[in-house]
């Protein structure tokens, strides 16, 4: 049995669940074989499963279930790293660089979106620079 080792960052467990079930090869293969399409495919059919996790997620919170709402957040997270791993996208460089421009936006507020509630909205202050993923891409960059 698989015990998780919650000292280990997470994408750690997601490479050694793709490990498992041969994810990592099967892409390598695909790569090294020039098969763009099947690639393709694979990475359309990820963006298809978080569709259908996020649906399950709100008919989880459609029915006030608490935890169904975690399961499902967490199947999210899962599958969106994966995707990230089974590309072997640099999934802390994307984390790091998204963090650092986020957090160089501004407390405000975004008067083109409605906010009920009253929280304040990222904006992005005069010169702000979106994060660059030019290095943190992966085999992404062999699909297209």
């Amino acid at each position: 049995m698989y015990t998780v080792n919650k000292e280990i960052p997470w994408h750690y467990h997601i490479e050694d669940m793709h490990t498992k079930f041969g994810v990592h090869d099967w892409v390598n293969n695909k790569i090294d074989s020039g098969d763009k399409e099947s690639l393709k495919k694979f990475l359309e059919f990820r963006i298809n499963f978080l569709k259908e996790e996020l649906n399950e997620t709100e008919t989880a919170f459609a029915q006030g279930d608490p935890q169904e709402i975690v399961d499902g957040l967490i199947d999210l997270c899962v599958i969106a790293i994966g995707t990230l791993d089974a590309f072997s996208c640099d999934a802390a460089g994307a984390w790091a660089t998204v963090m650092e421009a986020n957090m160089a936006k501004e407390p405000g507020i975004k008067a083109t979106r409605p906010n009920p509630l009253g929280l304040p909205d990222l904006i992005k202050p005069e010169g702000w620079v979106g994060p660059d993923h030019t290095h943190t891409t992966g085999f992404l960059t062999r699909v297209f």
